[in-house]
């Protein structure tokens, strides 16, 4: 039995998997990018009515079709039920990255708050081919290969449509490019897969496949985007939907990934001897050719992306912008013309993005909710850690570091403008506290410390901040770090995060992805000027000075700068695969800061407020109790397993290095 290929039944449609199961269920809401999307909807829904209208009228009740399925033949002559077909298929894209547990708590970004739900055990190095821990579904072996049978079918039907060519070639490089976007989640995720785009039927005797090489899967997903993207030259595509710069980005993705070291032999040999020993090399890596001629094709890749300029937000700056101006550039991009609160411009910087229009019924609002303080009765789900927020630099250009005692004791000045775009920590100004909270906190600040306060009798009382563990406001929901994520949360007033669905989209691809791609791959072939002058522009947006290292020292600033601009963008966890970092990055324990507000000689507080005259700050950094989070390293988490259900279904899968 194949186990990752949806059976076809009398309909155009796919069923789910192979082993005659009911089909499965969509695990995310309907996909709806715009008013077109639901005049499709419409117009499929009263075909199917007219369909069930003249059934009635036949007495020959036997012959009656099922009203919830429409006959191939129909969906493939028909425009509108084809576009129907393929905009189901975008649905694999779940709602981003936008679930309660994000992919960030998997990486040195963050720590999910709430335990006993395998994204606290996945970093401890006991994941295993029968309990892998936490998979978003948007990366989830089975769940990708349905959607990419739905591809194959499109794709086969549409090559002979039966209605207007020019449509069906926009359709046909949509299909195209979903495809390659697939693949290409499970090739960053597991190493090669098999490339099968064969359309199975129950008629077929044998379903089992081998998995490609990772060489060939890279060309597949290379030569899909191409199609794709000569397919939709010149076509103006829905929000929500892929377009020819959306298939370039892609490719720019895929290629700078296959030019990395853990997927060159010799470098990923000399860095892990677990992959050097591995007896199917030719599943995670290329094991010949140029590691040069491949960075050469992602800096080509990358180019043919950065060409696209009005995708560009505010990259032709020759000086950095004030830090105010550049919080608010970063604070507009992450919200990618969401929120009234931010410059709708941005949005040009979104190639491809995961748009939320649906307020009954679309799970990925709730981004505010899931993460926001728990003073404001929200969930604190994916908290930055202190390894994060240390790596923002000074608004200078310097390293931050605890042993400077004018950094040490007050670490959230004169830092990178994006860290107040993209964390909520102590102190930071926020939206007004729900009613309840009101006259705890009129100021409005986020409290994630203890403070002396005064009391009605005049003593000394520790006051718990109401974003702590011990909040008096909620005390089950707190962070565990001492911080918040701000990054994509609406920060419109109105906007009461747990009660208002947000509109802020998941972003797919941007074009600044591609200019840092672009920058990687010109230092890796060691146009070091050309790289800086990339570099510093999306610098200059957030306020940021001019980086002048060369050499290694400009490969690591390259780096932290990809990881603060990119953050909670599900870029860090491959990355640091990717550059073969992960034992000293995203194997680190998790931190936390514990903050003490000391009143001064003299003052008198009765409401608590952040306030350096009245208060001594004292801040120290400690790491997360092991109980709750044990973080190690082990070379085999460079590549997911293949699940052992997996294996036993199709024995013709090899399973990846060390388990």
């Amino acid at each position: 039995m194949k186990i990752n290929k949806g059976l076809q039944g009398s309909t155009g449609e796919y069923t789910g998997s192979q082993n005659n199961e009911k089909p499965m269920k969509t695990y995310s809401q309907k996909y709806k990018s715009d008013k077109k999307m639901k005049k499709i909807a419409n117009i499929s829904l009263l075909l199917l009515v007219l369909s069930a209208g003249f059934q009635s009228c036949n007495d020959d009740f036997v012959n009656t079709k099922p009203l919830s399925e429409v006959p191939n033949e129909l969906v493939w002559s028909d425009a509108g039920l084809s576009e129907a077909f393929v905009v189901e298929i975008y649905n694999g894209f779940g709602v981003g990255g936008f679930y309660e547990q994000e992919m960030a708590s998997m990486t040195d970004e963050a720590l999910f708050t709430h335990p006993n739900r395998g994204i606290n055990t996945v970093t401890e190095a006991r994941s295993n081919p029968a309990d892998q821990g936490y998979i978003m579904d948007t990366y989830e072996y089975g769940r990708m290969y349905v959607r990419i049978r739905a591809t194959n079918i499109a794709i086969a039907n549409l090559k002979e449509a039966k209605f207007d060519q020019v449509k069906a070639n926009k359709l046909l490089g949509e299909a195209y490019f979903l495809r390659g976007y697939y693949y290409q989640q499970l090739l960053r995720f597991y190493g090669a897969v098999p490339i099968d785009n064969k359309i199975y039927t129950l008629t077929d005797k044998d379903y089992m496949v081998p998995r490609n090489s990772y060489a060939e899967c890279v060309d597949a997903i290379v030569n899909d985007l191409d199609s794709a993207s000569l397919l939709l030259k010149d076509s103006k595509a829905a929000k929500g939907r892929a377009s020819e710069t959306a298939a370039l980005a892609l490719k720019s993705r895929v290629l700078l990934y296959a030019a990395s070291d853990l997927h060159d032999a010799n470098k990923a040999g000399a860095k892990s001897p677990l992959l050097k020993a591995y007896a199917k090399p030719e599943y995670i890596m290329y094991t010949s050719g140029s590691q040069t001629e491949r960075w050469t094709k992602a800096k080509e890749a990358a180019k043919a992306v950065l060409n696209r300029a009005e995708f560009a937000y505010k990259l032709d700056l020759t000086a950095a912008v004030s830090a105010e101006e550049g919080t608010a550039n970063y604070m507009a991009l992450s919200l990618g013309g969401g929120s009234k609160m931010a410059d709708a411009g941005a949005a040009r910087d979104m190639i491809l993005g995961r748009y939320f229009v649906d307020e009954k019924d679309e799970r990925g609002g709730w981004v505010g909710r899931d993460n926001g303080p728990n003073g404001y009765h929200n969930w604190a789900g994916n908290t930055p850690i202190q390894l994060l927020v240390d790596d923002y630099e000074t608004n200078d250009g310097q390293k931050f570091d605890w042993s400077n005692a004018a950094m040490a004791s007050a670490p959230y000045q004169n830092r990178d403008p994006r860290l107040k775009a993209t964390i909520l920590y102590d102190g930071a100004d926020w939206k007004p506290r729900t009613a309840d909270v009101t006259k705890r906190d009129p100021s409005n600040q986020i409290q994630t410390g203890q403070y002396e306060i005064i009391n009605a009798g005049g003593q000394k009382n520790t006051h718990f901040g109401l974003d702590t563990r011990k909040s008096a406001v909620e005390d089950w929901n707190g962070s565990r770090t001492g911080y918040y994520m701000r990054k994509f949360v609406d920060p419109d007033p109105a906007q009461e995060d747990q009660n208002t669905r947000q509109r802020i989209p998941w972003p797919m691809l941007r074009y600044t992805e591609a200019v840092l791609n672009y920058v990687e791959a010109c230092i890796e072939l060691g146009e070091e000027a050309e790289a800086k002058t990339w570099l510093n522009k999306i610098r200059f947006r957030v306020g940021m000075p001019a980086i002048t290292e060369t050499g290694m020292a400009l490969k690591n600033r390259y780096r932290n700068e990809r990881r603060i601009e990119l953050a909670y963008e599900e870029h860090r966890f491959f990355d640091a695969r990717r550059w073969m970092i992960a034992a000293e990055t995203i194997g680190r324990k998790a931190n936390i800061i514990n903050i003490t507000g000391t009143l001064k000689d003299g003052k008198k507080v009765t409401i608590y407020k952040y306030d350096p005259t009245n208060y001594s700050y004292k801040y120290v950094v400690s790491n997360i109790d092991p109980g709750i989070e044990n973080r190690n390293w082990d070379d085999k988490m460079y590549f997911t397993s293949l699940h052992r259900d997996e294996i036993n279904r199709n024995t013709k899968l090899i399973q990846n290095p060390g388990y």
